[in-house]
């Protein structure tokens, strides 16, 4: 894959994206539990609404966003109960409003960025388009879960693309997120889009191949590598499955084995 979209195409897949998600949760039981240990499927949108508000702030006034981060880095599993506890309350109606209501300023706040502009985060400091890549592919793997928890089919897009080069570009974050070496050497990525063509990056002899569905669903941790159809030729590419990791923060427990 050569090139990348620009901040506007970004701000049109993430809306798309998150409009997915939207008229996925229409009439749908919000208490129902999601794979994510003690989350229900009001507890992802909580916690999406919440890091929009964050995403808006770091992009409107990044000294406060900057400010605050020592106290939220400090407690970081308190300040995520709190998105959720804070919400818990809300009727399904109001919550949904308040969401689509931050969602939607959030968007006009990256609109309104610069290209150069470096917005800070929870990891590096991030473009106005890295920034929108980061929210869909958080976007598309919380609806995954959602989905999983409501038992609703999704049709896997073309903005899969997007998270697959987050996932691509995170390889070495994996690495040093559990404090290990990042190996030299570059991998190949050859994978099946959903409309049967291939989407590559990287030029290493090690190579990873499989449906782009799997790989997105191995970096955000939403199933075991073990469940997934891909296959890694090359010890580079087989240890960066074992550790793919697209998100910010801590690593995760990931899903378990169920095949």
């Amino acid at each position: 894959m050569t090139g990348r979209p620009d901040l506007y195409a970004l701000l049109t897949d993430l809306r798309a994206e998150q409009a997915d998600l939207r008229a996925l949760l229409e009439g749908a039981d919000l208490g129902a539990a999601t794979p994510a240990e003690g989350w229900d499927v009001r507890d992802a949108v909580a916690h999406l609404a919440g890091s929009d508000r964050e995403a808006t702030k770091a992009a409107t006034d990044p000294e406060l966003f900057l400010r605050e981060l020592p106290a939220v880095a400090a407690d970081l599993d308190g300040f995520l109960r709190g998105q959720l506890t804070s919400r818990r309350a809300l009727p399904a109606d109001e919550l949904l409003q308040s969401w689509q209501a931050g969602f939607d300023a959030m968007t006009a706040a990256f609109a309104g960025l610069a290209p150069g502009t470096e917005v800070p985060w929870y990891g590096p400091p991030m473009s106005p388009a890295s920034f929108s890549t980061a929210r869909l592919m958080e976007y598309w793997a919380h609806g995954q879960d959602v989905a999983d928890g409501l038992g609703a089919p999704r049709t896997p897009t073309a903005r899969l693309r997007h998270v697959c080069h987050l996932g691509v570009r995170t390889r070495g974050f994996s690495y040093v997120v559990r404090g290990l070496p990042v190996p030299a050497g570059d991998v190949r990525v050859e994978l099946t889009a959903p409309d049967g063509s291939t989407w590559a990056w990287g030029q290493g002899e090690d190579v990873v191949t499989g449906p782009a569905l799997d790989l997105c669903l191995l970096v955000t941790q939403r199933r075991h590598r073990d469940d997934l159809a891909l296959v890694a030729s090359g010890p580079l590419a087989d240890s960066w499955l074992d550790v793919a990791q697209c998100f910010a923060g801590p690593p995760g427990s990931g899903r378990a084995r169920t095949s």
